[in-house]
């Protein structure tokens, strides 16, 4: 799958911040990251299409499961894998694992894996666009929790800088929508390897902080077979928890597929720009980016396997 060289692409990137780590030196990588998060919800706004998105509005049940698992199962269940840390709540490896349940669901992955599923598709565009507005707001509430203890930035700080850089861009690219909408949908192929590009710019430059810091250096083989195997834990039980739910609530099987395949996704697009956003210019910016990356390589890779079963079903 195409998605495969994305993969191989952050790898190479986090490869380069270790045999190059003073690269940022040598461009302004922060304020091109700072103007392209800008960039990449303007597009974002302009690429919502309000007729897919209304035509997904009724399907409550499944929005109301596919939200709810998002925003609320996710950061609970993280909360349980405390006791796996020694730190607790003061481990930066289980509050990279928390930030990684705190993001929003993914969008154009969810949309494709739903549509190669021959999944209800106007309710995935529906729900993975509304975890993206949702998660605007909510991942930073559920992140203020720790924030006095991550970073010295102050929260109202924080919002300030998700208006301008998030919410700002977004509220312009939905007014433009009517003139510019689309066009935009129109180049979305275009558009979305401007997004990949400002994504891997973000990944070497916050690999790049950590490893001139040696910040990974604190992060023996044990935590991080320890990490990985709690990410997988994390995406069996929401998949297969979410398989059971959809069988009790009676579920068509496209309406399964689309909760199964948009509740469990993670954003790495949010997860990156909210990164730059919410911790600043910190130091372990790479270990926060770690699960989500790993968790991005698991969730294409799952899901594309189960996508592929579904296919083949007799409709």
């Amino acid at each position: 799958m195409k998605s495969h060289g994305f993969i191989l692409a952050l790898l190479a990137a986090i490869l380069l911040a270790r045999l190059l780590p003073q690269g940022p030196e040598l461009l302004p990588l922060k304020q091109i990251t700072d103007i392209g998060i800008s960039f990449i919800f303007l597009f974002y706004g302009l690429k919502l299409s309000p007729s897919q998105f209304k035509m997904g509005f009724l399907n409550y049940r499944v929005h109301f499961v596919v939200q709810l698992t998002t925003f609320l199962v996710f950061p609970i269940l993280a909360f349980l894998f405390i006791p796996f840390f020694e730190e607790g709540t003061n481990s930066q490896l289980w509050l990279a694992l928390f930030f990684l349940a705190a993001l929003p669901s993914t969008v154009s992955s969810s949309i494709v894996m739903v549509s190669l599923a021959k999944g209800n598709l106007p309710t995935a565009i529906f729900n993975a666009s509304l975890s993206g507005l949702l998660g605007i707001v909510i991942t930073p509430l559920w992140m203020s929790l720790f924030m006095d203890s991550a970073t010295e930035l102050q929260f109202g700080e924080v919002i300030y800088k998700l208006f301008l850089q998030i919410i700002l861009p977004l509220i312009i690219g939905l007014i433009l929508q009517k003139y510019l909408g689309n066009l935009a949908r129109k180049y979305s192929r275009q558009l979305g390897l401007f997004d990949k590009s400002i994504i891997l710019l973000i990944v070497y430059s916050s690999f790049s902080t950590s490893f001139s810091t040696d910040l990974f250096e604190m992060v023996n083989l044990r935590e991080l077979l320890k990490l990985v195997s709690l990410i997988l834990i994390l995406f069996i039980l929401v998949y297969f928890g979410l398989s059971l739910l959809c069988k009790i609530l009676g579920f068509s099987i496209e309406n399964s597929i689309t909760t199964k395949f948009c509740g469990t996704k993670k954003s790495l697009v949010h997860g990156s720009v909210m990164v730059k956003i919410l911790f600043g210019n910190s130091s372990n910016l790479g270990l926060l980016l770690l699960p989500i990356m790993i968790y991005h390589i698991l969730q294409l890779l799952a899901i594309a396997i189960f996508a592929e079963r579904y296919k083949r079903r007799e409709i």
